[in-house]
């Protein structure tokens, strides 16, 4: 069993930084890629970067400069540092990792739970 944490979400005003943290937890083999989504009312999921293992990095281009993803192979962790926040980015945000289970040839998507981010003056 896999389980992804998110944390770090809360609330900022328009022009802050917020750090948000998921961590991988379980019989892992290998992670090949760790993402960071949003979802805000109302609309669909969206990717806001991802980081694959070999640290190939992409950015959704609202993101523009404010957003950096980076991540902690050895400790199963992928952080988003944002920044420059406005009020636009409220949504919940997940993280998503494509995993290998020992035994298996493939890797699979899993999901965290989301970790709210609020932005308002």
């Amino acid at each position: 069993q896999v389980h992804l944490v998110e944390s770090g979400g809360g609330s900022a005003q328009p022009g802050g930084s917020l750090r948000l943290s998921c961590v991988a937890s379980g019989n892992i083999a290998s992670i090949n890629a760790m993402s960071w989504y949003r979802q805000a009312p109302g609309k669909e999921r969206e990717l806001v970067a991802n980081i694959t293992s070999s640290l190939h990095i992409n950015y959704a281009g609202f993101v523009k400069g404010r957003f950096t993803i980076s991540s902690e192979n050895a400790k199963n962790t992928v952080y988003l540092q944002m920044s420059s926040l406005k009020p636009e980015d409220t949504a919940a945000y997940y993280c998503m990792m494509w995993i290998q289970l020992p035994g298996y040839p493939y890797s699979r998507e899993y999901w965290g739970q989301g970790t709210q981010v609020t932005v308002s003056s």
